[in-house]
């Protein structure tokens, strides 16, 4: 039988009767990454997912590598597959992780046996497959306590599967299991950590970028199309909403008080996130605020901005350290990118003592100057609509 990859679901097996509405679509998203790789055939069973490969030429290494990053899996592992007997399995064992055996300086075996029609338990047949690697393998000692490599054998009711300690894997939900959101996507480090964390939770993401040409240059636009290809191979293809927004700023600059531009130009891309929302049916707004970082995340700042729209406003991030933000985005692969030269609008015209605690009323009799209806449909009417395929990348970091 053939090397197959072996994926155990998370939180989708607690869904009780939910719980097929959440199998049909991890399967589904499954299903569709792994067609770059091959033909595969894909089914379900005790909470675990099975990919087996239908031809030779299949991509075991890249499919592997991509079912890491399958919102909803926690662990996957590459596993050999056999017939349910004793011989068979220890001879699999033998020969499958030969290679890893023969590098350990230990090892010992682990066993699961779902399948309670085996006629071994769980420590037999661990204990038997461990005296014939043990005498295939003499270099190799046995250790149960401090192992540097575990053989984990698994009996389930189709086959018996060999493989070594699995991979950790993205977890959380299934893609789109929990509707969809508009994110306030930048060129900076918080708001792509932002939607990967909401995009975890099931969220199928808009991702809405706001650029202020002559400003902001084409760089920083292709800088925001790069961390959105590296969202989208854990998210699947994106469209990003690239919306001009320099008339905005233009306007804001000229008719507002100057310490107010950060928070009147914040409630503009709300209102225009907000439409957007509205018009791909999306039952909420998604920012990558974090309290107290700038002037604009203060309280008082967070409600003045918030005050415009209706639709709830999710912020992943409003409670974490810097530091713990800068860790996922490396882990996920963003920062690179995100820290790369190139700014974006909300660095345009930035005041140089920025209103921290801002007044509602204040900024509401500010914004009567400016026509924030007519100004805001333009900006709409002007969106952008960029395609972006799984893995994109212009900058090579």
């Amino acid at each position: 039988m053939k090397d197959i990859i072996l994926m155990k679901q998370g939180e989708t097996v607690l869904k009780g009767l939910n719980r097929s509405r959440f199998e049909k679509l991890l399967i589904a998203d499954i299903k569709s990454r792994l067609t770059e790789f091959g033909r595969f055939k894909v089914s379900s069973l005790q909470s675990t997912v099975y990919a087996e490969p239908e031809d030779s030429d299949c991509d075991m290494s890249g499919a592997f590598e991509d079912m890491l990053k399958v919102f909803g899996i926690v662990t996957a592992v590459r596993a050999a597959a056999c017939e349910k007997n004793a011989e068979a399995i220890a001879e699999k064992a033998t020969e499958y992780l030969g290679e890893a055996m023969k590098k350990a300086s230990s090892f010992k075996v682990e066993t699961k046996r779902s399948d309670k029609s085996f006629p071994m338990t769980s420590p037999e047949l661990s204990k038997y497959l461990g005296a014939r690697l043990a005498a295939a393998y003499p270099g190799t000692k046995a250790d149960m306590h401090t192992p540097e490599l575990t053989v984990n054998a698994e009996v389930r009711d189709r086959a018996a599967f060999i493989h070594s300690a699995p991979s950790q894997g993205a977890g959380g939900l299934p893609r789109g299991s929990n509707g969809r959101a508009v994110v306030l996507l930048s060129g900076g480090i918080d708001s792509p950590v932002a939607a990967y964390l909401m995009a975890k939770r099931g969220v199928k993401l808009i991702p809405l970028h706001f650029f202020s040409f002559p400003y902001t240059s084409e760089q920083a636009k292709r800088k925001v199309a790069d961390i959105a290809g590296i969202l989208s191979s854990y998210c699947g293809n994106l469209t990003v909403e690239m919306t001009p927004f320099t008339r905005i700023q233009e306007e804001i600059r000229k008719n507002c008080p100057v310490e107010l531009l950060t928070i009147i130009s914040r409630r503009f891309m709300m209102r225009i996130a907000e439409k957007t929302a509205r018009h791909y049916g999306c039952g909420a707004l998604i920012t990558g605020e974090n309290l107290g970082q700038v002037a604009s995340q203060t309280m008082e700042s967070i409600e003045a901005v918030q005050q415009c729209v209706s639709l709830p406003v999710y912020r992943p991030l409003i409670g974490a350290d810097k530091e713990e933000i800068v860790r996922l985005a490396r882990k996920i692969g963003t920062y690179d990118v995100s820290v790369l030269p190139f700014e974006d609008c909300c660095s345009v015209f930035t005041p140089k003592h920025p209103k921290t605690k801002p007044k509602i009323n204040s900024v509401l009799e500010a914004e009567t100057r400016l026509d924030t209806e007519a100004l805001t449909e333009e900006a709409f009417s002007m969106i952008e609509h960029e395609q972006i395929m799984t893995g994109r990348r212009y900058y090579d970091c």
